[in-house]
Protein backbone atom coordinates (compact mmCIF):
# COMPACT_ATOMS: atom_id res chain seq x y z
CA UNK A 1 0.00 0.00 0.00
CA UNK A 2 0.98 3.41 -0.70
CA UNK A 3 0.55 6.65 1.02
CA UNK A 4 1.79 9.94 -0.11
CA UNK A 5 1.29 13.31 1.34
CA UNK A 6 2.22 16.51 -0.51
CA UNK A 7 2.88 19.48 0.96
CA UNK A 8 3.95 23.28 0.05
CA UNK A 9 7.25 22.53 -0.67
CA UNK A 10 6.71 19.39 -2.87
CA UNK A 11 4.15 20.39 -5.15
CA UNK A 12 5.51 18.21 -7.99
CA UNK A 13 6.70 14.66 -6.20
CA UNK A 14 3.75 13.48 -4.79
CA UNK A 15 1.35 14.10 -7.35
CA UNK A 16 3.37 12.30 -9.89
CA UNK A 17 4.25 9.42 -7.78
CA UNK A 18 0.12 9.13 -7.47
CA UNK A 19 -0.33 9.39 -10.94
CA UNK A 20 1.74 6.89 -12.08
CA UNK A 21 0.45 4.54 -9.54
CA UNK A 22 -3.20 5.06 -9.35
CA UNK A 23 -4.21 3.64 -12.32
CA UNK A 24 -2.78 0.20 -11.30
CA UNK A 25 -5.00 0.40 -8.06
CA UNK A 26 -8.08 -1.12 -10.05
CA UNK A 27 -10.06 -1.95 -6.71
CA UNK A 28 -9.43 1.83 -5.35
CA UNK A 29 -8.08 0.82 -1.83
CA UNK A 30 -4.77 0.35 -2.04
CA UNK A 31 -2.94 4.18 -3.43
CA UNK A 32 -3.83 7.29 -1.05
CA UNK A 33 -3.09 10.91 -1.44
CA UNK A 34 -3.38 13.84 1.08
CA UNK A 35 -2.52 17.01 0.12
CA UNK A 36 -2.35 19.24 3.38
CA UNK A 37 -1.30 23.25 3.44
CA UNK A 38 2.18 22.48 5.32
CA UNK A 39 5.82 23.39 4.51
CA UNK A 40 8.35 20.77 4.30
CA UNK A 41 7.72 18.30 7.83
CA UNK A 42 4.61 20.74 9.28
CA UNK A 43 2.03 17.84 9.00
CA UNK A 44 3.86 16.57 12.67
CA UNK A 45 3.99 20.15 13.67
CA UNK A 46 1.05 22.74 14.60
CA UNK A 47 -0.56 23.49 11.69
CA UNK A 48 -3.47 26.19 12.41
CA UNK A 49 -1.63 28.51 9.97
CA UNK A 50 0.90 29.03 6.83
CA UNK A 51 2.99 32.39 6.98
CA UNK A 52 0.30 35.01 7.08
CA UNK A 53 -2.79 32.58 6.08
CA UNK A 54 -4.70 30.79 8.77
CA UNK A 55 -6.89 27.76 8.19
CA UNK A 56 -9.06 28.45 11.36
CA UNK A 57 -8.11 24.84 12.88
CA UNK A 58 -4.95 22.88 13.08
CA UNK A 59 -4.64 20.92 9.77
CA UNK A 60 -1.73 19.03 10.82
CA UNK A 61 -3.19 17.99 13.84
CA UNK A 62 -6.47 16.50 12.10
CA UNK A 63 -3.96 14.29 9.51
CA UNK A 64 -2.53 12.79 12.35
CA UNK A 65 -5.72 12.07 13.93
CA UNK A 66 -8.33 11.15 11.09
CA UNK A 67 -5.92 9.99 8.36
CA UNK A 68 -1.90 8.36 9.59
CA UNK A 69 -3.13 7.02 12.76
CA UNK A 70 -6.25 4.86 11.85
CA UNK A 71 -3.85 3.97 8.57
CA UNK A 72 -0.71 3.11 10.31
CA UNK A 73 -2.80 1.55 13.51
CA UNK A 74 -4.55 -1.02 10.13
CA UNK A 75 -1.08 -2.11 9.13
CA UNK A 76 0.56 -2.19 12.24
CA UNK A 77 -1.36 -3.27 14.62
CA UNK A 78 -2.94 -6.62 15.41
CA UNK A 79 -6.71 -6.53 15.48
CA UNK A 80 -7.09 -2.99 14.27
CA UNK A 81 -10.14 -1.42 12.64
CA UNK A 82 -10.04 -1.03 8.70
CA UNK A 83 -8.72 2.88 8.49
CA UNK A 84 -11.74 4.56 7.24
CA UNK A 85 -9.49 6.87 4.92
CA UNK A 86 -10.46 7.98 1.37
CA UNK A 87 -8.33 7.73 -0.92
CA UNK A 88 -7.96 11.08 -1.80
CA UNK A 89 -7.81 13.51 1.48
CA UNK A 90 -7.70 17.11 0.07
CA UNK A 91 -7.28 20.65 2.17
CA UNK A 92 -9.25 23.35 -0.01
CA UNK A 93 -7.49 26.57 0.55
CA UNK A 94 -9.84 29.25 0.75
CA UNK A 95 -12.89 27.65 2.28
CA UNK A 96 -10.54 25.85 4.81
CA UNK A 97 -11.87 22.17 4.49
CA UNK A 98 -10.89 18.91 4.19
CA UNK A 99 -12.22 17.40 1.00
CA UNK A 100 -12.81 13.53 0.78
CA UNK A 101 -12.32 12.70 -2.50
CA UNK A 102 -12.56 9.63 -5.18
CA UNK A 103 -9.93 10.02 -7.69
CA UNK A 104 -7.92 13.26 -8.05
CA UNK A 105 -8.32 15.80 -10.19
CA UNK A 106 -11.68 15.71 -8.60
CA UNK A 107 -12.74 18.40 -6.45
CA UNK A 108 -15.84 17.64 -4.42
CA UNK A 109 -16.86 14.34 -2.93
CA UNK A 110 -19.59 13.52 -5.63
CA UNK A 111 -16.61 13.16 -8.12
CA UNK A 112 -17.40 16.58 -9.94
CA UNK A 113 -16.16 16.93 -13.38
CA UNK A 114 -12.66 19.20 -14.10
CA UNK A 115 -13.74 21.53 -16.57
CA UNK A 116 -10.98 23.41 -18.52
CA UNK A 117 -11.69 27.31 -18.70
CA UNK A 118 -9.62 29.60 -20.26
CA UNK A 119 -9.31 32.58 -18.48
CA UNK A 120 -7.85 35.57 -20.97
CA UNK A 121 -4.90 37.80 -20.41
CA UNK A 122 -6.84 41.41 -22.24
CA UNK A 123 -5.84 44.45 -23.36
CA UNK A 124 -5.92 47.34 -19.90
CA UNK A 125 -4.49 44.74 -17.82
CA UNK A 126 -7.69 42.60 -17.39
CA UNK A 127 -8.71 38.99 -17.32
CA UNK A 128 -11.78 37.77 -18.59
CA UNK A 129 -13.40 34.37 -19.23
CA UNK A 130 -14.18 35.86 -22.85
CA UNK A 131 -11.65 36.95 -25.24
CA UNK A 132 -12.23 40.49 -26.34
CA UNK A 133 -12.28 41.24 -30.28
CA UNK A 134 -9.06 43.19 -31.40
CA UNK A 135 -8.37 46.49 -29.57
CA UNK A 136 -5.64 49.38 -30.44
CA UNK A 137 -3.05 47.62 -28.21
CA UNK A 138 -2.03 43.60 -29.51
CA UNK A 139 0.18 43.38 -26.78
CA UNK A 140 1.54 44.48 -23.66
CA UNK A 141 5.07 45.04 -22.80
CA UNK A 142 7.86 44.92 -20.39
CA UNK A 143 11.49 45.41 -20.27
CA UNK A 144 13.67 42.55 -18.39
CA UNK A 145 16.81 43.37 -17.39
CA UNK A 146 19.02 40.91 -16.16
CA UNK A 147 21.16 43.42 -13.91
CA UNK A 148 17.87 43.71 -12.07
CA UNK A 149 16.21 40.58 -11.81
CA UNK A 150 12.71 39.95 -10.09
CA UNK A 151 13.46 38.70 -6.81
CA UNK A 152 11.26 35.26 -5.64
CA UNK A 153 10.49 37.05 -2.15
CA UNK A 154 10.30 40.48 -1.00
CA UNK A 155 13.73 42.22 -0.58
CA UNK A 156 15.82 41.48 1.33
CA UNK A 157 16.28 37.98 0.33
CA UNK A 158 17.16 35.46 3.06
CA UNK A 159 15.85 32.39 1.64
CA UNK A 160 16.96 30.27 4.53
CA UNK A 161 14.60 29.16 8.19
CA UNK A 162 10.51 30.61 8.00
CA UNK A 163 11.29 32.59 4.66
CA UNK A 164 12.04 29.98 2.94
CA UNK A 165 9.46 27.67 4.83
CA UNK A 166 6.44 30.29 4.03
CA UNK A 167 7.71 31.70 0.31
CA UNK A 168 4.86 30.06 -1.81
CA UNK A 169 2.12 31.99 0.78
CA UNK A 170 4.33 34.90 0.56
CA UNK A 171 2.78 38.64 -0.36
CA UNK A 172 3.25 39.26 -4.07
CA UNK A 173 2.42 43.04 -4.08
CA UNK A 174 6.20 44.27 -4.68
CA UNK A 175 6.17 42.14 -7.58
CA UNK A 176 2.68 43.75 -9.24
CA UNK A 177 4.31 47.07 -8.77
CA UNK A 178 7.60 46.95 -10.70
CA UNK A 179 7.75 47.94 -14.20
CA UNK A 180 9.06 44.55 -15.29
CA UNK A 181 5.88 42.35 -14.47
CA UNK A 182 2.40 42.47 -15.88
CA UNK A 183 0.22 41.88 -13.72
CA UNK A 184 -3.46 41.19 -15.16
CA UNK A 185 -6.95 40.95 -12.70
CA UNK A 186 -10.18 40.46 -12.88
CA UNK A 187 -13.18 42.47 -11.94
CA UNK A 188 -14.21 41.37 -8.17
CA UNK A 189 -16.18 38.16 -8.21
CA UNK A 190 -19.44 38.01 -7.21
CA UNK A 191 -19.68 34.21 -6.46
CA UNK A 192 -16.91 31.89 -5.44
CA UNK A 193 -14.52 30.04 -7.97
CA UNK A 194 -12.81 26.24 -7.52
CA UNK A 195 -10.34 25.41 -9.19
CA UNK A 196 -9.10 21.27 -8.68
CA UNK A 197 -5.87 20.28 -10.71
CA UNK A 198 -3.29 21.78 -12.15
CA UNK A 199 -3.48 25.30 -14.31
CA UNK A 200 -2.06 25.33 -17.57
CA UNK A 201 -0.43 28.67 -18.84
CA UNK A 202 -0.62 29.70 -22.76
CA UNK A 203 1.18 32.48 -23.50
CA UNK A 204 1.68 33.71 -26.74
CA UNK A 205 4.63 35.87 -26.41
CA UNK A 206 7.50 37.79 -27.99
CA UNK A 207 11.46 38.79 -26.72
CA UNK A 208 13.66 41.57 -28.26
CA UNK A 209 16.42 38.23 -27.45
CA UNK A 210 17.11 35.27 -28.52
CA UNK A 211 16.35 33.69 -25.02
CA UNK A 212 13.69 34.15 -22.72
CA UNK A 213 12.02 33.30 -19.66
CA UNK A 214 8.83 33.08 -18.51
CA UNK A 215 7.16 33.01 -14.90
CA UNK A 216 3.76 32.69 -14.97
CA UNK A 217 1.56 33.02 -11.14
CA UNK A 218 -1.70 32.25 -10.26
CA UNK A 219 -2.97 34.85 -7.34
CA UNK A 220 -5.31 34.82 -5.21
CA UNK A 221 -6.34 39.04 -4.80
CA UNK A 222 -7.88 39.70 -1.22
CA UNK A 223 -9.90 42.44 -0.91
CA UNK A 224 -8.36 46.08 0.81
CA UNK A 225 -10.15 45.26 3.93
CA UNK A 226 -10.59 42.22 5.95
CA UNK A 227 -12.16 42.52 9.39
CA UNK A 228 -11.17 39.14 10.48
CA UNK A 229 -7.51 39.68 9.73
CA UNK A 230 -6.78 43.26 9.22
CA UNK A 231 -3.15 42.10 7.92
CA UNK A 232 -4.11 40.44 4.91
CA UNK A 233 -6.08 43.59 3.29
CA UNK A 234 -4.91 43.42 0.37
CA UNK A 235 -3.06 40.56 0.07
CA UNK A 236 -2.00 38.73 -2.90
CA UNK A 237 -1.29 35.23 -2.31
CA UNK A 238 0.23 33.01 -4.66
CA UNK A 239 -2.11 29.65 -5.31
CA UNK A 240 -0.06 28.44 -8.33
CA UNK A 241 3.32 28.95 -9.99
CA UNK A 242 6.07 27.87 -12.33
CA UNK A 243 8.65 29.04 -14.96
CA UNK A 244 9.63 28.24 -18.25
CA UNK A 245 13.23 28.75 -19.78
CA UNK A 246 11.91 29.35 -23.45
CA UNK A 247 15.04 27.42 -25.51
CA UNK A 248 12.72 24.40 -24.50
CA UNK A 249 9.96 25.46 -25.89
CA UNK A 250 10.08 22.55 -28.61
CA UNK A 251 11.99 19.40 -26.79
CA UNK A 252 13.25 19.57 -23.36
CA UNK A 253 16.72 17.38 -24.92
CA UNK A 254 17.60 20.33 -27.22
CA UNK A 255 17.52 23.98 -26.67
CA UNK A 256 17.13 26.01 -29.40
CA UNK A 257 17.36 29.61 -29.76
CA UNK A 258 14.31 31.82 -29.95
CA UNK A 259 13.76 33.89 -32.96
CA UNK A 260 13.88 37.64 -31.99
CA UNK A 261 10.46 39.76 -32.12
CA UNK A 262 8.28 36.59 -33.22
CA UNK A 263 5.26 35.85 -31.57
CA UNK A 264 5.61 31.97 -30.02
CA UNK A 265 3.36 30.11 -27.95
CA UNK A 266 4.83 28.95 -24.62
CA UNK A 267 2.00 26.28 -23.20
CA UNK A 268 2.92 24.64 -19.55
CA UNK A 269 1.29 23.55 -16.86
CA UNK A 270 1.68 25.09 -13.66
CA UNK A 271 1.47 22.92 -9.71
CA UNK A 272 -1.30 21.76 -8.67
CA UNK A 273 -4.13 23.64 -6.59
CA UNK A 274 -6.78 23.08 -5.04
CA UNK A 275 -8.18 26.26 -3.79
CA UNK A 276 -11.52 28.53 -3.71
CA UNK A 277 -11.42 32.08 -4.51
CA UNK A 278 -14.12 33.74 -2.52
CA UNK A 279 -16.76 36.35 -3.26
CA UNK A 280 -15.04 40.19 -3.21
CA UNK A 281 -11.44 38.48 -3.93
CA UNK A 282 -10.00 38.91 -7.77
CA UNK A 283 -8.06 36.75 -9.57
CA UNK A 284 -4.88 37.84 -10.72
CA UNK A 285 -2.26 36.51 -13.65
CA UNK A 286 1.27 37.86 -13.23
CA UNK A 287 4.18 37.84 -15.62
CA UNK A 288 7.68 37.92 -15.30
CA UNK A 289 10.69 37.12 -16.97
CA UNK A 290 12.94 36.27 -13.80
CA UNK A 291 12.84 34.63 -10.24
CA UNK A 292 15.79 35.88 -8.71
CA UNK A 293 17.97 33.68 -6.70
CA UNK A 294 14.87 30.73 -7.28
CA UNK A 295 16.09 30.34 -10.80
CA UNK A 296 19.99 31.55 -11.99
CA UNK A 297 18.98 34.26 -14.45
CA UNK A 298 18.81 34.02 -17.94
CA UNK A 299 21.43 36.32 -20.29
CA UNK A 300 18.44 36.84 -22.56
CA UNK A 301 21.18 35.96 -25.59
CA UNK A 302 21.43 32.71 -26.68
CA UNK A 303 24.08 30.39 -25.38
CA UNK A 304 25.17 27.34 -25.82
CA UNK A 305 25.37 26.84 -21.61
CA UNK A 306 23.76 29.75 -19.23
CA UNK A 307 26.48 28.65 -16.76
CA UNK A 308 29.24 29.92 -18.69
CA UNK A 309 27.48 33.02 -19.96
CA UNK A 310 30.17 35.86 -20.60
CA UNK A 311 28.61 39.27 -18.95
CA UNK A 312 28.38 41.12 -21.86
CA UNK A 313 26.08 38.71 -23.24
CA UNK A 314 23.20 39.68 -20.55
CA UNK A 315 21.27 42.13 -22.34
CA UNK A 316 17.85 43.63 -21.64
CA UNK A 317 14.87 42.28 -23.64
CA UNK A 318 11.63 43.97 -24.41
CA UNK A 319 9.11 41.32 -23.64
CA UNK A 320 5.72 41.80 -25.53
CA UNK A 321 2.32 39.44 -23.83
CA UNK A 322 -0.27 39.09 -27.14
CA UNK A 323 -4.10 39.16 -26.56
CA UNK A 324 -4.99 39.89 -29.72
CA UNK A 325 -7.24 37.44 -32.08
CA UNK A 326 -5.12 34.31 -33.25
CA UNK A 327 -2.54 35.34 -30.68
CA UNK A 328 -4.32 34.89 -27.25
CA UNK A 329 -2.81 34.53 -23.59
CA UNK A 330 -4.44 33.00 -20.92
CA UNK A 331 -4.15 30.41 -18.21
CA UNK A 332 -6.61 27.62 -18.18
CA UNK A 333 -8.27 27.12 -15.12
CA UNK A 334 -9.29 23.32 -14.16
CA UNK A 335 -12.56 24.58 -12.78
CA UNK A 336 -15.42 22.66 -10.51
CA UNK A 337 -18.54 23.88 -8.78
CA UNK A 338 -18.28 25.58 -5.69
CA UNK A 339 -18.96 24.63 -2.44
Amino acid sequence: DKFMPFMEEDTYGAIAVYKALEPKDTANDSVFLVMGPWHHGQQIHEGSALGAIKFDSDTALAFRRDVLRPFLDQYLKDDAPRANVGPVTAFETGSNTWRRLKPWPSGCETGCEVKPTPLYLSAGLGLRYEALPAGPAAYDEYVSDPAKPVPFIPRPVKASGTTWQQWLVSDQREASGRPDVLAFVSDPLAAPVKTSGQPVANLTASTSGTDSDWVVKLIDVYPDEVASQPGLGGYHLMVSADIFRGRYRKILETPKAIPAGTPLVYRFALPTANHVFKPGHRIMVQVQSSWFPLYDRNPQTFVASIFWAKPEEYRKAVQRIYHAPGQLSFVELPLVPAP
